[in-house]
């Protein structure tokens, strides 16, 4: 298996998404969540354009933690991963732009092994561009892109050589229970018993500390969960009213996790035309919009270990906030 070489390499891309995928998905999810008891969607429908621009605004305020938190890891053991590892392949889920991989990029590049990139994300416009940049980037480097939705496509993702899979952000938080006992389980039949799985996680804190990370001082997050609102109008022909709602961020001690909810201020029918629904919130009724779950050393290497993939190495920034755990398959 040859290196890269100084020769610009032409990005390859698998799209296992329709051009129709995003708003089938959004149909059958609001008609199903808006109509649940509680009232609940998943997150991934706060990351349109505008909502991408508040979340990154958000990683910057001097209350939100975990994104320097885990840029400190990854810079300081990023060439202790990729020589521990041995890895010809990087795959990352959920790239986006790939900013939070490229201490890992440079330093899987410096061992002489690294030949391929994946970056998996359900953006082929966003991949595209961060593929172009990627191979200008790297020279020699193949950047093969798959556009796909991991709960269904993880198992499309290349797999030979000695792969290195990354998930990375604390994104895993954003799972209840039963979706990371499943994600998990998926991760364990796609792993080889040449690969690794780097995860990263956001560890159980202060609860002050957290509740100012998620109701900061600026409202950026609140403007951040509120903006929902606009994608619905804008993507179903929803008549929502953002200002009959209120961003709230609670502490679930039970679940060691914040929940970030949308609450009615008041009495309101909505319309949602592109879903064929109508929908009634009662004044202080909540919709659930995202849940992000803090872990312990223990409960995160427990749920691995049920899954079939053993932690063997965990790495926590300098305060204590954040982890990156190394793990591969037991047995």
């Amino acid at each position: 298996m040859n290196p890269p070489t100084g020769h610009a390499v032409p990005p390859t891309f698998d799209v296992h998404l329709h051009d129709d995928w995003r708003m089938r998905a959004l149909v059958d999810e609001v008609r199903s969540g808006l109509t649940s008891a509680p009232k609940q969607l998943t997150p991934r429908w706060l990351y349109d354009d505008r909502g991408s621009e508040l979340f990154d605004q958000i990683t910057r305020l001097p209350e939100y933690y975990p994104t320097e938190a885990e840029r400190e890891i990854l810079l300081a053991r990023a060439g202790e991963i990729a020589r521990r590892t041995g890895a010809d392949t990087l795959v990352e889920l959920g790239s986006g732009t790939s900013d939070k991989t490229r201490a890992l990029l440079d330093a899987f590049e410096a061992t002489g092994r690294l030949r391929r990139f994946v970056p998996f994300d359900v953006s082929e416009q966003t991949l595209r561009y961060a593929a172009s940049v990627l191979a200008d980037r790297h020279p020699g480097l193949h950047v093969h892109g798959v556009v796909g939705d991991f709960h269904e496509h993880l198992g499309d993702v290349p797999n030979d050589g000695v792969p290195v899979l990354a998930f990375l952000g604390s994104t895993i938080g954003n799972f209840y229970p039963s979706e990371r006992a499943r994600f998990f389980d998926e991760v364990a039949d796609w792993m080889t018993d040449e690969a690794w799985f780097l995860l990263g996680v956001d560890l159980v804190k202060p609860v002050d500390r957290l509740m100012a990370a998620y109701n900061d001082a600026a409202g950026i997050t609140a403007r951040f969960t509120i903006n929902l609102l606009d994608v619905l109008n804008g993507e179903l022909a929803a008549d929502f009213d953002p200002s009959g709602f209120e961003h709230v961020g609670l502490w679930d001690p039970i679940h060691t996790r914040v929940d970030l909810r949308l609450r009615s201020l008041r009495d309101q029918h909505v319309s949602i035309i592109g879903a064929d629904l109508e929908v009634e919130f009662g004044d202080g009724e909540e919709l659930k919009v995202e849940i992000s779950t803090k872990f312990t050393r223990e409960q995160i290497a427990g749920e691995l270990d049920d899954a079939g993939i053993a932690v063997e190495q965990f790495w926590t920034d300098s305060g204590g906030d954040v982890a990156v755990l190394l793990a591969r398959r037991a047995g």
